[in-house]
């Protein structure tokens, strides 16, 4: 059986390249649809939902490289002549709806692969190539456009791909011609055909399509993203302290599915009284208020405010009140840490540098998200860990003398 394709008849590869392709979309579209449809309110669903999303994408990833390899190919190989010529027509439509289908198996996996990098957390991508793409950003925007244009592009896929089974079914059941036993057996029994001249209409009228729809996706607002309800933000009261915070950042990392996942509060508060000439004991105090709807925390930050985790619409504000205290290994703050109604002790170590009235203050700390009834349906650290990294970051100003 030969490898290469003929005017007649399509070789060994093309055909397995075509059969392969066929597989695997008919393994992902299915797979797309049901892990977006299954709920994730226990910490089985949402592992269940992240499984096949995770097979999803792995394909997806599996459609784009192959795809790339069966186009190299094709521009190696002679394009075997339409059956039909003088149907001018039905030839310009099927070629267009062939273009169409190329352009599908690398535009529609390549959207989803940049939304995956575009965002953090939620079923990883199971081939060793990493979660990120070069170029690609971790920002919000670009995951809304690449989602929109996933959507939108993979509409296009299906029904181009619905006409091309028509069209298979139609030379094979109305016009009982060899068209479809040309890619499954290569037809070696067929007569030569007169050599064609490939026309580049089709390639103009599927890149207008492709046009035309992206354009229609940006009418119909698809690359703005979900508007997922939010709880009304907190109102966090103006803080007049000895200290005022200039510029400062509290962040958070998870695990999830094993990938690290991080986000910050953007809204929050620091009371801070200090002394620094306290060499011993304690030196001030501090109450720090964070409006936990101010939380991004990637692809899942809609999530981490719902009722299984912050509660936020239960629970807006996390209270973190301590005593300042100077040691001769450095300083901490000791205090209580209140999130979602839970009550913690805390200890938290910082390290400070002191210039003329300036303090620069980082700290690190670890805390269980089960001490605060987060998560408490992910009773395992399969889907989502017990650990929570908090990283502090801030420089205050002296108010008072």
């Amino acid at each position: 059986m030969p490898r290469s394709n003929t005017n007649t008849t399509y070789g060994s590869v093309t055909r397995g390249f075509h059969w392969l392709t066929a597989l695997l979309i008919l393994a992902i579209i299915p797979l797309g649809a049901i892990a977006n449809d299954l709920p994730y309110d226990t910490s089985e669903q949402l592992a269940r939902k992240a499984w096949l999303f995770s097979l999803h994408k792995t394909l997806g990833i599996a459609v784009f490289l192959v795809a790339l390899l069966r186009i190299l190919w094709a521009l190696t190989q002679t394009k075997p002549a339409p059956l039909h010529p003088q149907r001018k027509l039905e030839t310009l439509a099927a070629e267009t709806v062939h273009w169409l289908l190329y352009g599908s198996l690398v535009l529609v996996p390549l959207s989803g692969w940049i939304h995956h990098a575009a965002t953090t957390g939620f079923a990883p991508i199971w081939w060793p190539l990493g979660q990120n793409l070069p170029l690609v950003p971790k920002s919000d925007s670009v995951a809304a456009v690449a989602a929109g244009l996933h959507w939108i592009l993979g509409k296009v896929m299906v029904v181009s791909l619905i006409l091309h089974v028509a069209g298979a079914l139609k030379h094979k059941i109305v016009d009982k011609d060899a068209t479809l036993r040309r890619m499954v057996t290569g037809a070696p029994d067929l007569a030569p055909l007169p050599k064609a001249r490939h026309s580049r209409t089709p390639v103009v009228a599927a890149a207008a399509i492709w046009v035309i729809t992206m354009a229609a996706g940006g009418a119909a607002g698809l690359y703005s993203g979900h508007s997922t309800p939010t709880p009304t933000p907190a109102a966090l009261a103006e803080v007049f302290s000895d200290w005022t915070v200039q510029e400062g950042s509290i962040g958070i990392a998870v695990t999830q599915f094993g990938s690290t996942v991080e986000g910050s509060f953007a809204d929050w508060t620091a009371d801070i009284a200090f002394d620094p000439q306290v060499v011993s004991g304690p030196s001030g105090t501090v109450e720090v208020q964070i409006a936990i709807t101010s939380l991004t925390l990637g692809s899942v930050t809609a999530q981490a405010m719902g009722p299984d985790f912050f509660d936020a619409t239960q629970f807006d504000t996390a209270t973190f009140s301590a005593d300042l205290m100077t040691g001769v290994d450095g300083y901490t703050a000791e205090g209580t840490l209140t999130i979602k109604g839970q009550t913690v002790p805390v200890t938290l170590p910082f390290r400070l540098s002191l210039v003329e009235d300036e303090a620069t203050v980082d700290a690190n700390l670890t805390l269980d998200r089960r001490s605060f009834g987060i998560g408490d349906n992910m009773n395992d650290e399969s889907s989502l860990g017990f650990d929570v990294d908090v990283v502090i970051a801030l420089t205050a100003t002296r108010t008072t003398p």
